[in-house]
């Protein structure tokens, strides 16, 4: 998240700010994320190491993570479990798409792999959160994507956060 990242996620969690389009419910049912998003590092994983969240982390979904590096799949309570996939950004969406059944698919992040997922063309929405702080650095998700076009297609609002939601324009 960069240096202070941490700031730009303060709205999470706080009413009306966490709920980005009211009346929508959550039809999420699976989500991808990169090696970083789930813990800190390269190499080998230290398999003592559960995720930033706790015990319940807030996905009550299946999470696929992106690694170099193979690791037996993680139960956690609430319904998360975190398989880890590596052999790249087509076969975590193939097999987070098989787990979510009729439900959507959401790339969690960080910055890399929106990165590799929107240069791929595989992104049906792109959801921004835009906080009103600065951080002092770190990965940029949009850096080196190539000239893409989208549709503003939802806008919410609150004190804290105004999330944007957008469709590549076909």
């Amino acid at each position: 998240m960069g240096e202070g990242g941490m700031r730009t996620m303060a709205w999470a969690g706080s009413a009306p700010d966490a709920s980005p389009f009211t009346g929508t419910p959550n039809l999420t049912g699976a989500f991808v994320m990169g090696r970083n998003m789930f813990g800190p590092g390269g190499g080998e994983w230290d398999l003592s190491w559960r995720g930033w969240w706790g015990e319940e982390p807030p996905y009550h979904a299946p999470v696929y993570v992106l690694s170099h590096y193979a690791r037996e799949p993680l139960p956690m309570k609430g319904g998360t479990t975190f398989h880890f996939v590596t052999d790249g950004i087509e076969a975590a969406l193939e097999q987070a798409r098989k787990a979510a059944d009729a439900g959507d698919v959401q790339i969690a992040g960080g910055a890399s792999t929106v990165r590799q997922y929107l240069r791929a063309g595989l992104l049906e929405e792109l959801v921004l959160h835009v906080a009103p702080v600065t951080v002092g650095g770190g990965e940029r998700p949009l850096d080196d994507v190539g000239a893409l076009d989208f549709d503003l297609v939802d806008v919410a609002s609150g004190p804290a956060v105004t999330h944007l939601k957008y469709r590549p324009t076909r």
